[in-house]
């Protein structure tokens, strides 16, 4: 009996692995085409996988990988017992929290207005105008940043001295560094995050417009009736994978906007990894700390698509 299951397995094992190079032949220039994004993956996503074990060893460039000491969790439980841990995870969750509640609806509203310009030349003026910040590096961002809100050389507190208005001083005061940090974002992102939203409008049909039009329906009832409904899973698998990076936040963005007036605010784990792991030679804190953040993204990614599909939507798998 157990002789015959082998068999049948065997057999069952060499029929799907048939099917599977049939398939490879049959859509043999499909596959070519996806070649240089599987390699991509491969080379600079699975590959560089094998470097985590540098979180469970004290690496020693002299050493190297295979010869530096088995440390186990010692550099998580330092990470852990940090006595700025609680203060950069306050930090980090609290900046992903400000973009995903005041920024992540903003491309969904941009698109939904792009979505109604009817005269095409129009709509296309506006989605360049919209999409160019993305284009710029956050060096031009921040520079731009401190020529309208520094206190010495800002174009804002100078009109305030016209005025005979005290000045402020928005990038050293810690209660304006979330906010900051999260209108940057907008500014720069949002436009190009209408992408994906644009191109899921495309796909409604149009015919569901012209019936509601017979019914009578408003264009604001339009939009909510048939537009949002329509891009809803778009806007649910988004939303999934915005919740993975919930411990990340942009490092460059952070390590030019960041002084000691704002560090108690502006230190993340980006920050963190970078002082210890560049600055200080400390290479295992730093891919601890990825690890750590890799771990979290996972968890919230899980636990968002497990009750997405608890509701009834569809998740990312």
């Amino acid at each position: 009996m157990q002789q015959t299951n082998i068999i049948t397995h065997t057999k069952s094992k060499t029929g799907r692995r048939s099917r599977l190079w049939t398939a490879m032949r049959q859509y043999k220039y499909m596959y070519a085409l996806a070649l240089p994004g599987i390699l991509f993956f491969i080379l600079f996503k699975f590959v560089p996988m094998w470097g985590l074990l540098l979180a469970f060893k004290e690496y020693n460039p002299y050493s190297g990988f295979s010869g530096s000491e088995w440390v186990g969790f010692a550099h998580f439980r330092e990470l852990f017992a940090d006595v700025n841990f609680y203060v950069m995870l306050r930090n980090t969750f609290a900046i992903n929290l400000f973009g995903l509640v005041l920024m992540f609806p903003v491309p969904i509203l941009l698109a939904l207005m792009l979505n109604e310009v009817r005269h095409e030349v129009f709509k296309k003026f506006n989605q360049s105008i919209v999409y160019l910040p993305h284009f710029l590096s956050w060096v031009v961002v921040v520079s731009m940043t401190f020529f309208i809100l520094s206190s010495d050389v800002g174009i804002i507190n100078k009109l305030l001295i016209d005025l005979g208005l005290e000045t402020i001083a928005f990038l050293s005061e810690p209660k304006y560094f979330w906010g900051l940090i999260t209108l940057q974002n907008m500014w720069k992102e949002a436009g190009w995050g209408t992408i994906i939203f644009l191109a899921a409008m495309a796909g409604v049909d149009p015919q569901r417009y012209e019936a509601a039009v017979v019914d009578g329906a408003s264009r604001m009832r339009q939009i909510w009736h048939i537009t949002l409904p329509a891009i809803r899973p778009t806007i649910m698998i988004l939303l999934i994978l915005r919740l993975g990076h919930m411990a990340d936040v942009g490092f460059e963005q952070i390590l030019l906007m960041i002084n000691p007036l704002v560090l108690s605010v502006g230190e993340v784990f980006d920050t963190y990894a970078y002082t210890h792991g560049i600055l200080k030679g400390q290479i295992s804190v730093g891919v601890t700390v990825g690890m750590f953040k890799g771990v979290v993204g996972l968890i919230l990614v899980l636990a968002a698509n497990y009750t997405v599909k608890k509701m009834g939507q569809e998740g990312i798998y």
